[in-house]
């Protein structure tokens, strides 16, 4: 995984920790919220406050997440909105902590500039024993204030003034005033700079859990439907209208088209699309090349060539149906009708534009795993978990391609494979092209 690391593909853009006054604020919240403390000096956190460093130091990579359930957070600087977060079980936590932060900008720089601010994403069950259990969260409630508890003694004093200002008889108050002047001590002027964190609760819609080897619950739909990775896991008397498996793919794919949660890639010659479609070809033709043993190193356009044609026997069937797609699209070949049963569905539609954009097309990459671009952008947990499991070769290509090649331009790379950022204006009709409905 160091390749990883070294090319900032893996922990990128954590936030460091370095200084005592940092460290210390970190252990006092540490302490606060689970009861241990680090002994490290110097670490980096993500946006809520996990470090890989310290969850090694303590054995445990959910000290701030416990039972993967309600997420708990360290707040040392504002700048960790743009961090990533590890180890999530949840899809939604991330874009939850960032709003957050963002809603609560101004108020989080006051309160970190002396002491960190610890909370939790509060949700309606403390386990989760069955499938069952992810269908009673429904609300995540953000929870946060500092150790010292700034927040909840600037609203006992902020009543207290209301008090005071209110009452006929509160300037004859002397233990009302003497509170209000030990609060005072502590928060500093509230009129001047008002300590308050805006309550704020978020509806946990669709979404994608790590538990159960992988969930993906699809409630807010005309048809409810979960997916599951592993088909194993026991799904009775579940409250959706299907549950689907990675074992039935064509099952996914008819969903996902009647919903009209995904549209094709292509759906006329074009020059740009056309180089996708060809790039997720040599992804795959690499994948095989690596399976076989060869060594891929430094390839041109002719290695490529070459290794499709060596291997051309041992090509899966996506391949073969993604092919059929590139021909029709930059050759003028015949016009191909892939259908839900053909493996290269997945590789051939990318999700709708629409709130579940990102949460659809992180389910397409899980179902087209050879395409690595597309699993590393969209699903790094299942990105990570196949990297492991690959030649040196590949691990070697893969790292450098992301690096070189996605790294550079993420904006423009995403933009390319996944269209424009969404609106909430209803999307246009859809046109025919080389997929089949069915």
């Amino acid at each position: 995984m160091m390749r990883l690391v070294k090319r900032g593909l893996m922990f990128g853009n954590l936030v460091e920790v370095k200084s005592p006054a940092l460290v210390a604020r970190y252990n006092r919240a540490l302490k606060h919220l689970v009861g241990r403390e680090t002994a490290l000096q110097e670490f980096h956190v993500d946006i809520s406050g996990y470090s890989p460093e310290i969850g090694d130091e303590l054995g445990d990579d959910l000290y701030l997440n416990p039972n993967g359930c309600n997420r708990q957070f360290i707040l040392l600087t504002t700048d960790q909105k743009t961090a990533p977060l590890l180890n999530a079980k949840f899809s939604t936590s991330r874009e939850i902590l960032r709003d957050y932060i963002e809603e609560n900008e101004a108020e989080l720089f006051v309160l970190t500039a002396r002491e960190a601010v610890a909370g939790e994403l509060l949700n309606s069950v403390f386990s989760i024993g069955s499938l069952e259990d992810l269908f009673e969260i429904n609300r995540i409630e953000v929870e946060a204030d500092t150790v010292q508890e700034h927040v909840a003694e600037a609203d006992a004093l902020r009543l207290h003034l209301d008090r005071f200002m209110g009452e006929q008889d509160a300037w004859w108050d002397d233990v009302l005033i003497a509170n209000m002047i030990e609060l005072a001590k502590r928060t500093g002027n509230i009129e001047r700079h008002p300590v308050k964190l805006q309550d704020k609760t978020y509806q946990q819609g669709n979404y994608y859990t790590e538990h159960f080897g992988g969930i993906y619950v699809l409630r807010n739909m005309d048809r409810p439907a979960v997916i599951l990775r592993h088909g194993e896991v026991g799904s009775d008397d579940l409250p959706v209208d299907q549950v689907l498996h990675f074992q039935t793919p064509e099952k996914i794919a008819k969903y996902l088209w009647r919903q009209e949660l995904v549209e094709p890639i292509v759906t006329a010659r074009d020059a740009d699309v056309t180089a996708v479609i060809k790039q997720k070809l040599d992804f795959i033709a690499l994948s095989v090349a690596a399976e076989q043993g060869e060594e891929l190193g430094d390839l041109t356009r002719q290695d490529m060539r070459r290794i499709s044609r060596r291997y051309a026997d041992k090509m899966p069937p996506e391949y073969h149906g993604l092919m059929k797609v590139w021909r029709w699209a930059s050759m003028g070949g015949e016009w191909p009708k892939i259908s839900a049963q053909d493996p290269a569905w997945f590789y051939t539609v990318r999700a709708s534009q629409g709130p579940d954009r990102d949460l659809i097309n992180m389910l397409l990459a899980d179902l087209s795993p050879r395409d690595f671009r597309q699993l590393f952008i969209c699903h790094k947990d299942a990105f990570y978990a196949q990297y492991r499991r690959w030649s040196d070769s590949k691990k070697d290509y893969v790292a450098r391609f992301l690096a070189e090649e996605y790294a550079l331009d993420k904006a423009g790379t995403r933009a390319e494979l996944f269209g424009a950022e969404p609106d909430m204006s209803p999307p246009p009709p859809r046109r025919r092209g080389p997929w089949d409905r069915e």
